[in-house]
């Protein structure tokens, strides 16, 4: 009988120790062991500073956790058939794990996202800087944990110009009646419109042909796309009026983020924030040289003053008193003050 009980004791004890050893195992055993493999969706293509960011972020967190947990980036959007705003709502949802989006993307998600848009709310990138590093920064993080996804820090697309092949534009009235090719939100055909021109939206694909062929006579972008899409082949006028700055966002998943321990969150973190010092210091060397080679090309470059900067921005103010509310007042003076 007693032999009975010991060898049942030893079975039992067996099963348990099987049982635990299975939980173990199929959790990755502690929280910081946990083996991940990740999806990082990029908009761009692979010879970006964004995509190169994003390659270099996902190798540091390799190296970090010894190949645990590893990253794909995707560019072209190609997790979201192409669609960015599929993109960040699939990064919310948690089928994509990371993106490296424009806040005029994540804007889909919250309308009070598009504060960063707002018309020459920055004077200068230094401006930027002091702004997104500081409490108007902590508020869009806010926003974004509110929609799902863990801020790692901000990027940068830069400051959108406008070119056209008409006039060199120095004040609000030489935008009078221009056809002017615009990204599809409503704050920003509201601007367009309120400034007197004849604001479309099209993809992007489309816009080079539609320059040449006449059906739109110009188009707003940052240095870097207008540059590596030729467009100085069919526009002969830019004007470097910085109206309006389009910073980056690189997101995590939140419940994603929150399911790691302590230890992968602060690699991540880490390696976030180089990744996007890299990419933003790359972005910045490269436009100078683009802004040059687009100089050479023959583009007229037009740099407007102090003063017919001013005229733009009272043109703009219709925007602000509009708005003001879908951004919320308190962020709004974040921003501004």
């Amino acid at each position: 009988m007693r032999k009975s009980k010991t060898w049942l004791l030893l079975v039992v004890s067996v099963i348990l120790s099987l049982a635990i050893a299975g939980c173990s195992s199929s959790t990755g055993g502690e929280a910081g062991e946990k083996k991940m493999n990740l999806k990082m969706s990029v908009t761009v293509g692979n010879t970006s500073t964004w995509y190169k960011a994003a390659e270099q972020f996902a190798k540091e967190v390799e190296q970090e956790t010894d190949g645990r947990i590893k990253i794909k980036v995707y560019p072209n959007e190609q997790l979201s058939g192409g669609d960015s705003g599929k993109a960040v709502e699939g990064l919310a949802k948690g089928t994509i794990d990371f993106t490296y989006n424009s806040t005029i993307i994540y804007s889909i998600l919250n309308e009070r996202l598009g504060v960063l848009s707002a018309p020459f709310l920055f004077s200068d990138l230094d401006a930027v800087d002091e702004k997104l590093n500081g409490e108007a920064g902590e508020g869009i993080k806010k926003i974004l944990r509110e929609i799902g996804v863990e801020p790692l820090g901000f990027g940068q697309n830069g400051f959108r110009q406008v070119t056209n092949s008409k006039v060199a534009i120095k004040s609000p009235e030489d935008i009078e009646g221009l056809k002017i090719r615009i990204p599809g939100i409503k704050m920003y055909t509201d601007l367009w419109t309120e400034l007197g021109a004849d604001p479309t939206t099209m993809t992007f694909s489309e816009v080079f042909t539609a320059l040449q062929q006449g059906t739109i006579d110009g188009q707003e972008n940052p240095i870097d796309v207008i540059s590596s899409s030729k467009l100085n082949e069919v526009q002969g006028h830019m004007t470097m009026w910085n109206y309006s700055y389009d910073p980056l966002i690189l997101g995590m998943n939140k419940k994603k983020f929150d399911s790691l321990s302590d230890g992968d969150k602060k690699i991540i973190q880490t390696a976030a924030e180089n990744a996007n010092k890299f990419q933003i210091e790359q972005a910045r060397k490269l436009e100078e040289e683009q802004i040059k080679g687009l100089e050479e090309a023959g583009m007229k470059i037009y740099y407007p003053t102090d003063e017919e900067l001013s005229q733009f921005k009272e043109a703009s103010q219709p925007i602000y008193d509009k708005y003001k509310d879908v951004w919320g007042e308190d962020l709004l003076n974040a921003f501004q003050n």
